[in-house]
């Protein structure tokens, strides 16, 4: 594909450039995420991109392509309606190379090219998708190209006989640019029409082979290629896991059942049973980063509303397509407070303890997540004169790269778009790159200041 083969070629001079000047790896992740978005603006706002045959708008075409880049999903044009098969080619190239990642992405071209992975490509592959050590670094490389590969087009040959039925030879792509789409953790979709934008999956609400089959993409893509790798390493048996893939599983399938009920419960109550199951777990899975939604989100009532904001600020894994602060983040948070409930001296999962840094990470995160989201949701209140709540619910959805939507973003002025772009950018190179790229390391002095108490809670 052009737009493929142009990312590459610019991204390999780009990345050996940057090597050269010796950027830190929080950087390049940042520069990195950064040029994708400038080379896929460049070409969305070509007139071969826009179905109307005149250049895109630059705020139309920064804000698609921030969006695709970091895999979130949403939209201020519909991307079948708006866009060309071209420029569609162009958003599915960015949502593959912004759910793998730059690191990733530069390193995959460089094995199809027949170039070696230095040692600090290894190192920045380490910390990028959460390795427990950076042996084996090209292996997983490989690992990874293959289960991507495989999982994509598994998910649209599953996808093909329904789409195909529904759309003709058209099907086929629809299915491909779906199952890419889902993995990746991205919520695009080229089902709407210039009649009726913006449908996303509500065609197929009751359709449990599009539904089911979407679903397992998303929480494929959102437990992370290293948690894949030990299922695969240890051949499902669960004892065998790092105790970062045991809360990564365990975790997500409590994320899953638990939301699946309550939406059960309390929505969708006039839909039939079996579509009221589909639409509940769908739901429960796509508000974790993915962004599709089988349901008019619009009817869901204010609780509902709040507990999925809730969901979306969570994300997907390390080391994964998802964004949020981790499932991870999450559990050690849970953990952490039931070692002060309990009066225990160390926090601990599955026997294993964990250490102050790391909980202090934890801690940094959800506070900058929070915070972001509540003053950004502030924000769009004052400039668009728009209920708070459906403002958070957009900044919580850009935070955390899920794209699911109240209707409200493409109607957004220029300003209320720049937040939501900063937003998805950060929420897909994440909060503490950003923070740790901006400032310098002073590493961990030897001496200590006097301690005193302080009354908390």
């Amino acid at each position: 594909m052009l737009s493929s083969w142009v990312v590459s070629e610019k991204g390999l001079a780009v990345a050996s450039f940057i090597t050269r000047k010796k950027l830190s790896s929080f950087r390049i992740v940042i520069l990195g995420f950064a040029i994708i978005i400038f080379f896929g603006t460049t070409l969305l706002m070509l007139p071969i991109s826009s179905r109307s045959g005149e250049a895109a708008s630059f705020s139309d075409a920064i804000f698609t392509a921030t969006s695709a880049t970091c895999v979130t999903g949403l939209v201020v044009r519909d991307t079948a309606s708006g866009w060309t098969a071209f420029g569609q080619i162009v958003i599915l190239t960015m949502i593959q190379l912004g759910g793998l990642g730059v690191v990733l992405a530069s390193a995959s071209f460089a094995l199809i090219s027949g170039k070696r992975i230095s040692l600090g490509e290894r190192s920045m592959l380490q910390s990028t998708f959460a390795a427990p050590k950076v042996e084996g670094m090209v292996r997983m490389v490989k690992f990874i190209i293959k289960v991507t590969l495989i999982t994509e087009l598994v998910g649209a040959v599953a996808m093909m006989p329904t789409l195909c039925g529904e759309y003709g030879i058209r099907g086929v792509w629809l299915a491909v640019f779906l199952s890419i789409s889902a993995f990746c953790n991205a919520g695009f979709d080229i089902l709407g029409t210039p009649e009726s934008p913006y449908v996303s999956l509500t065609s197929f609400a009751d359709n449990p082979s599009i539904v089911i089959a979407i679903s397992l993409l998303i929480v494929l893509g959102g437990i992370g290629f290293f948690t894949w790798d030990d299922i695969v390493t240890n051949r499902g048996r669960f004892k065998r896991y790092s105790m970062q893939s045991k809360v990564i599983l365990s975790t997500t399938a409590m994320l899953i059942v638990i939301p699946a009920l309550y939406f059960f419960v309390f929505e969708y109550e006039t839909l039939p049973a079996s579509e009221r199951t589909l639409a509940s777990l769908f739901h429960s899975v796509t508000t974790r980063t993915a962004g599709f939604n089988v349901e008019d989100l619009s009817t869901l009532t204010e609780p509902s509303q709040a507990f999925t904001i809730i969901l979306m600020l969570i994300g997907g894994s390390p080391g994964s397509t998802a964004g949020g602060i981790k499932t991870t983040t999450f559990t050690v948070l849970l953990a952490n407070f039931a070692a002060v409930c309990f009066r225990r001296e160390e926090t601990h999962l599955y026997g294993r303890r964990i250490v102050d840094d790391i909980v202090k990470q934890a801690s940094a995160i959800f506070m900058m997540y929070v915070g972001l989201a509540l003053l950004g949701g502030a924000a769009l209140c004052h400039i668009e004169g728009i209920p708070y709540l459906s403002c958070l619910f957009e900044c919580a959805s850009a935070l955390g790269t899920v794209g699911l939507t109240r209707g409200i973003t493409p109607s957004l002025c220029e300003l209320s778009r720049i937040i939501l772009m900063l937003f998805m950018f950060l929420g897909r190179v994440g909060g503490l790159t950003v923070v740790y790229a901006a400032t310098k390391d002073v590493g961990r002095s030897r001496s200590r200041l006097p301690h005193e108490e302080i009354a908390v809670g």
